[in-house]
């Protein structure tokens, strides 16, 4: 079993930055792939970045150059930074891991969230 523990998010204007952070721990390995979703009101769950063994990315084409998902393998940490935010980047987010070495499919494990709001 895996936990996710996020933190980091917040409110913030339009042009700033936040960096969210996700602990993990339990049955979680450096080859288990690992990103973040994010969900807005009303909206479907969707992927954002992630990282896969041997440190392919991915980036939702309305973050990229803007967002960098990096991970700290000896502390177990996930972390998402997050730049030049806009208010249509406002959703809850959500740490995920898959069972195996690449993100495709649906995560095995997800965080509890963690809320950013982005004023204009």
């Amino acid at each position: 079993q895996v936990q996710l523990v996020e933190s980091g998010g917040g409110l913030v204007q339009a042009g700033g930055s936040l960096r969210l952070s996700c602990a993990a721990s339990g049955r979680i390995f450096s080859f288990n792939a690992m990103g973040w979703y994010c969900q807005a009101p009303g909206k479907e769950r969707k992927l954002v970045a992630a990282v896969g063994s041997g440190g392919s990315t991915y980036y939702a084409d309305a973050v990229k150059g803007r967002f960098t998902i990096s991970r700290d393998y000896v502390k177990n940490t996930l972390y998402l930074q997050m730049d030049f935010l806009k208010p249509e980047d406002t959703a809850m987010y959500y740490c995920a891991a898959w069972t195996g070495m690449d993100y495709r499919g649906t995560p095995q494990s997800w965080g509890q969230g963690t809320q950013v709001t982005v004023s204009s």
